[in-house]
């Protein structure tokens, strides 16, 4: 077996995901569980990371490289963020130090949009954007990352010009399980992006974003008077927020782009592809879980190896 070189953390607000690399940004070992900023904050974010690091038996003096909200304002210690417009390789440059630990452990910082009339913030995404793109990125670059807070982000010659979170995953878990629609979802199995429903929802709200809370609501309605079942129903609620988001995107990158870098994986990855295709938009997919850790991987190599040659 390879011998271990460092670990990267993806810390999220609900999940945690370690990885044991070595020198080459090989894979040694792995740890997923459901341990994010929410639950760290209780149970201690030391605490978590060494149980973990226990597990795969990393060295004392592996160091440690983390992205996401464990540098947050209510996470371990305040990463900060880099002002966009923003070159992707400001994400090397930010990382925090943790203090009164025995390992070296940095916290990379995250982007913010201080526009008044466009506030928004991400954390982590910063560091997938990395992986999936890389500091050498260039022309411009239409970037959807979703998620329970999606992303869609513009980027020219690997620098972030601007970017808009979407609330599509958190919408759908609220409407589903704490409004009128929980009724009409109520049992709803399990769809994927070929349902008619979902792709008819699709198409309907992206060319219609503005009749968004009317279209959410056909979810109800469609029930009532029309015979929609619970899965459809379902369906039809997710595609109209997906669709909307798709809309939005394209609206702040100026309406038409040759190309969408969608960022995902699983379930997600596939309900995406599917809108995009049933909308014409041509797309190149980049598996999340591989863009966050090349990003890693580029971030330790820049803060832990400045001097090695080692492939990324």
């Amino acid at each position: 077996m390879a011998e271990a070189a460092y670990i990267a953390v993806d810390w999220g607000t609900s999940s945690f995901r370690l990885w044991l690399m070595d020198a080459g940004h090989t894979v040694l070992a792995e740890r997923r569980s459901g341990e994010g900023m929410t639950t760290a904050a209780e149970t201690g974010f030391a605490n978590v990371l060494n149980a973990h690091l226990a597990a795969v038996s990393a060295p004392a003096n592996l160091p440690v490289i983390i992205c996401g909200m464990a540098g947050a304002r209510q996470g371990w210690v305040e990463a900060g963020y880099a002002d966009a417009p923003a070159p992707l390789s400001s994400v090397l440059e930010g990382a925090v130090s943790m203090p009164g630990e025995s390992r070296d452990i940095r916290i990379l910082p995250g982007i913010a949009q201080r526009a008044a009339d466009a506030p928004d913030v991400m954390r982590g995404e910063e560091t997938q954007l990395l992986g999936a793109l890389g500091t050498a990125s260039r022309g411009k670059q239409l970037v959807c990352m979703p998620g329970t807070h999606s992303k869609w982000v513009n980027v020219e010659d690997g620098r972030v010009t601007s970017f808009a979170s979407f609330m599509t995953g958190e919408v759908f878990d609220v409407l589903s399980k704490q409004s009128i629609l929980k009724h009409a979802v109520a049992g709803a199995e399990g769809f994927d992006g070929t349902h008619p429903a979902f792709l008819a929802a699709v198409a309907k709200a992206s060319s219609a974003p503005a009749m968004l809370t009317n279209l959410v609501f056909t979810a109800r309605s469609g029930q009532l008077l029309n015979g929609l079942d619970a899965t459809s129903a379902a369906a039809r609620l997710s595609g109209t927020l997906i669709g909307a988001e798709i809309a939005g995107g394209l609206f702040g990158a100026g309406g038409t782009v040759d190309t969408v870098e969608l960022v995902a994986s699983g379930r997600l990855q596939g309900l995406y592809e599917a809108a995009f295709a049933a909308l014409g938009l041509a797309y190149r997919t980049v598996d999340a879980d591989l863009a966050v850790r090349n990003g890693l991987a580029a971030a330790a190599q820049n803060l832990f190896f400045p001097d090695a040659r080692i492939s990324a």
